[in-house]
């Protein structure tokens, strides 16, 4: 289970404190408008943001000391944060080696696992050549490929056309169910993921208020 107990977090003049409990396995998402404090908290959890105060923990392991490479989190951000000088299958590579000294078996893993999210035959492609749903499964990709049990989204859905956003959501779960992962995501869409949320959490205000 993923929780947080009055974790504390501020940034200038903007304080958030969060309460939340994710079941392992679960599909949770985080809804709420826009600057509420979802980013920040998913941030927090990876690594990327220092609480104040609090305590943060998955499956009993205290998270807080670990550094964000320690952590058995895989993020992918809003932005995909793809390197634009590598290929599809560079960018996914990254996770299974960060100087991507690829054997024969890792490129055959990579060349899998971008099949299985929908971009078999892309594999030389730079992210200048793929459309922006196309860049999000590559960033989807190379998380899973970490094989790290927790799993953070940061709007992946954005700039998705609806259908677009139905297969992702659809490909997010599937993925889920296959790596037993538990994964967390945000989202202005709500209605994109029901009927395959397991858990909704409204965060406003730097706050979870339902």
């Amino acid at each position: 289970m993923l929780v947080a107990d009055r974790l504390t977090i501020t940034i200038d003049d903007w304080t958030g404190c969060y309460d939340l409990a994710v079941p392992r396995g679960t599909l949770a998402a985080m809804v709420g408008p826009s600057g509420g404090g979802k980013s920040t908290l998913l941030h927090a959890i990876a690594g990327f943001e220092r609480p104040e105060s609090g305590t943060l923990s998955f499956e009993g392991r205290d998270l807080l000391p670990l550094k964000p490479a320690a952590r058995p989190v895989a993020i992918v951000f809003q932005d995909h944060n793809l390197l634009p000088n590598l290929n599809a299958l560079q960018n996914a590579g990254l996770a299974l080696s960060p100087s991507l000294r690829l054997s024969a078996a890792d490129r055959a893993a990579i060349s899998a696992m971008l099949e299985h999210v929908g971009l078999a035959g892309l594999e030389a492609r730079l992210p200048s050549e793929l459309s922006g749903g196309q860049r999000q499964r590559v960033a989807l990709a190379r998380a899973m490929l970490t094989t790290r049990p927790l799993l953070l989204l940061d709007e992946p859905l954005t700039g998705l056309d609806p259908a677009m956003r139905a297969d992702m959501v659809e490909l997010i779960d599937t993925l889920r169910r296959e790596k037993q992962l538990t994964v967390v995501m945000t989202t202005h869409t709500p209605e994109d993921v029901d009927g395959r949320a397991d858990q909704v959490i409204t965060v406003a205000d730097g706050r979870v208020v339902a």
